[in-house]
């Protein structure tokens, strides 16, 4: 088998630990103890994210038939299983009282704010004092998920997450902003809620499973302030260019014009439980099992990957060298699996296409040109890395010279952020389609 195929094979099977998620039976009987004990008459699920449709197939098999009063669904385009453009349907598993709507992502759309409306005002019409409401939060929930606060159109909240994302901003500081400036994030749903009971049960893709980042919180207490949000701005100089009303709310609150997102010990979060069910460590354990299996010699060398992700790509081309040096010298011919985890950033300064994974690789690859024995993959868990079709990309020692023969220039690329365009000229891409949940990124560094 080919290095390259190795490295796949390593990838699909270390997604299966997270692909599809599965609603343990500990976690769905502990949730149909809650609705019994409580005497709940309403059951509702409410899923936002990546992996929210198969969390919810996983969930509605594992209970009693019937049981689900109502539901919504909110997912990025593609990532529902299912055909036609109907927003409701008998034929994807679902009963018929789960809806599931697409929206936007990474950016948050039209769509986005409307099914979050309806989510709000299917609680609103509910007895919540006797609601028992099942959120299912995943990667890609901070888009998904959107309704700006009062005096904050869509289009300003599309152009303040836009300039932090190419400014580079990390999840922990995008969300402090996203959180401050929406009604539903940090909390804020959980007070939209109030008194229903919360079970939350989540797949984390966020560096230390933070829960108050992950899809910004929705029903966590929130750790940070509107400071914090302006600091962020402030950080990355983009106090002129993020839109007025947005600098107008997030001064108000600081001031205590506006409230602030609720805390640990505010009384909403008395009846709520968040569960992490997932995260990339579960991934990163299983690659390294495989890679054991097939005669490699594997080790997790990160499981916090993150900076910028040139500079990353940089630094695991330079360990790849290193570990290759070493078994040259010492003459030895064993094959070692180098494996890591996390989430990079990108600055965006060029007009170019492509993701945090395709320009790591790119970087990698520069590094390692010519050297032999040397194959690295790097790809998003959710089978989509930034606005593309990809995971990632795959490359090894011969990328670089096979690029440069049919005219390509790699620094180029990389300086334009352009490297998905680089990959598929030379057919290196790494494509999976929507995987159907969402864990970070992994990377697979082969070296024999």
């Amino acid at each position: 088998m080919k290095t390259g195929d190795i490295v796949k094979k390593i990838f699909s099977t270390a997604l299966g630990a997270v692909v599809p998620p599965v609603i343990s039976k500990e976690f769905s009987d502990m949730i149909l103890s809650d609705f019994s004990t409580y005497n709940c008459k309403n059951l509702i699920v409410v899923g936002i994210g990546k992996a929210s449709y198969q969390m919810a197939e996983s969930f509605e098999k594992s209970i009693p038939p019937g049981l689900i009063s109502g539901g919504i669904l909110i997912t990025k385009y593609g990532h529902a299983q299912r055909t036609g453009s109907g927003v409701m349907s008998k034929d994807i598993g679902f009963n018929s009282k789960i809806r599931v709507l697409e929206a936007g992502h990474p950016l948050p759309d039209e769509n986005g704010l409307k099914a979050t409306g309806e989510v709000i005002n299917l609680l609103k019409n509910l007895e919540k004092k006797n609601t028992l409401i099942v959120c299912l939060i995943s990667g890609g929930g901070s888009a998904l998920f959107v309704y700006p606060y009062d005096g904050i159109t869509l289009k300003e909240k599309q152009i303040s997450t836009d300039l932090l994302l190419k400014a580079g901003a990390d999840i922990n500081e995008l969300n402090a902003v996203r959180k401050h400036i929406s009604r539903v994030k940090g909390g804020r749903f959980v007070e939209i809620a109030y008194p229903a009971r919360i079970v939350s049960l989540i797949i984390s893709d966020v560096l230390g499973d933070k829960l108050d980042v992950i899809a910004s919180g929705p029903t966590v207490p929130d750790t940070s302030t509107f400071q914090d949000a302006l600091n962020v701005i402030d950080k990355y100089k983009l106090k002129t260019m993020i839109p007025g009303s947005v600098i107008d709310i997030l001064n108000r609150g600081r001031e205590g014009l506006v409230s602030e997102t609720p805390k640990a010990g505010n009384r909403v979060f008395k009846d709520v439980k968040n569960i992490i069910i997932g995260n990339n460590q579960k991934v990163l354990d299983r690659a390294k099992d495989k890679a054991q299996s097939l005669g490699f010699e594997a080790e997790i060398i990160a499981t916090n990957i993150s900076g910028e992700a040139r500079d990353v790509g940089k630094r695991l081309a330079g360990k790849a060298l290193e570990v290759r040096n070493a078994l040259a010298l010492r003459k030895e011919k064993k094959q070692v699996c180098l494996i890591s985890g996390g989430e990079t950033t990108v600055t965006v300064r060029g007009s170019g296409k492509g993701g945090r994974n395709t320009e790591l690789a790119l970087s990698f690859a520069r590094e390692i040109e010519g050297t032999q024995g040397i194959t690295f993959l790097s790809a998003g868990t959710d089978g989509t890395d930034g606005p593309t079709d990809a995971a990632g990309a795959l490359v090894d020692g011969s990328t670089i010279t096979r690029a440069q023969s049919l005219g390509l220039n790699p620094d180029k690329h990389l300086e334009n952020n352009d490297s998905y365009n680089f990959f598929k000229q030379i057919d290196s891409l790494f494509v999976t389609g929507p995987t159907g949940t969402n864990v970070m990124d992994v990377q697979i560094l082969l070296v024999g």
